[in-house]
């Protein structure tokens, strides 16, 4: 299936436009084939021939990086390392008010960077039901907020999720929660638009899927360019959204309205 990314930076005085591709992700994953006298070929579907991509229900049955047992673990490396990073700045850690500060801030991190911890499927199996329903579907304004993966501040901002049924529909609340798992780790705003498109089309296999995500950069607001008003936009159009300008500009539409 084809994909279409746009992205813009719009500032409240000077809108401008640009486009771009981030090819960070891929719906789609290559089998090992088993030639002739080789190692055997991993194992693959019912029904998937060798050589043959893996169907795209499959890529995201494979997401969790790191458990809770991880954290855990990980926990006193990561206040080490803040520790490290106070002295660096000239700070005395053993003052009064940064004595816990090592801890929190690592705590604080494994929580901005949670979606590592969970996988679509877990959130998704009981929640997708047969439905003779082809209208467009629609969720908007969701909030959304991530790590910028270059210099580790904030990005906040908006969500908007379309999608045309195939005889099948997501539960409402599970758009939100795709959306938090991909956006709570380190992102840039391009791949984390096409992942939730993607991980939708993969669930549900609809005629079409949509995204438009509308954020904040703080990486552009608190440093750099310093531009309190500025706005980065992203869309993926998958399927249908893509194919018709009809699709897409109902959509657009009624996400704007």
């Amino acid at each position: 299936m084809e994909s279409s990314e746009q992205t813009q930076c719009v500032s409240n005085e000077h809108p401008a436009g640009g486009s771009g591709v981030n090819g960070h992700f891929d719906a789609m994953v290559k089998c090992a084939a088993a030639p002739g006298g080789s190692a055997p070929a991993a194992p693959q579907p019912p029904g998937a021939e060798s050589g043959s991509p893996r169907p795209v229900m499959e890529s995201w049955r494979e997401e969790r990086t790191r458990s809770a047992e991880d954290n855990e673990t990980s926990l006193p490396s990561l206040a080490a390392a803040y520790t490290s990073i106070l002295r660096g700045l000239g700070e005395d850690p053993q003052r009064q008010g940064l004595l816990k500060t090592p801890w929190r801030a690592a705590t604080a991190m494994q929580f901005f960077t949670k979606g590592y911890q969970q996988k679509i499927i877990d959130v998704l199996n009981d929640a997708i039901f047969d439905e003779d329903h082809d209208e467009m579907v629609i969720v908007k304004d969701i909030d959304m907020f991530s790590m910028c993966e270059h210099h580790l501040v904030p990005i906040f901002g908006r969500v908007h999720i379309g999608y045309l049924p195939n005889k099948r529909v997501l539960g409402l609340s599970k758009l939100a929660r795709i959306v938090e798992i991909y956006s709570r780790r380190l992102q840039v705003q391009e791949r984390l638009t096409k992942q939730i498109a993607v991980a939708i089309t993969e669930a549900l296999q609809p005629t079409g899927v949509g995204v438009v995500i509308e954020a904040t950069h703080m990486c552009m607001v608190m440093r750099g360019v310093q531009k309190m008003n500025s706005k980065t936009v992203t869309s993926t159009m998958l399927g249908v959204f893509r194919e018709d300008p009809k699709t897409r500009d109902e959509f657009l539409a009624l996400i704007r309205s």
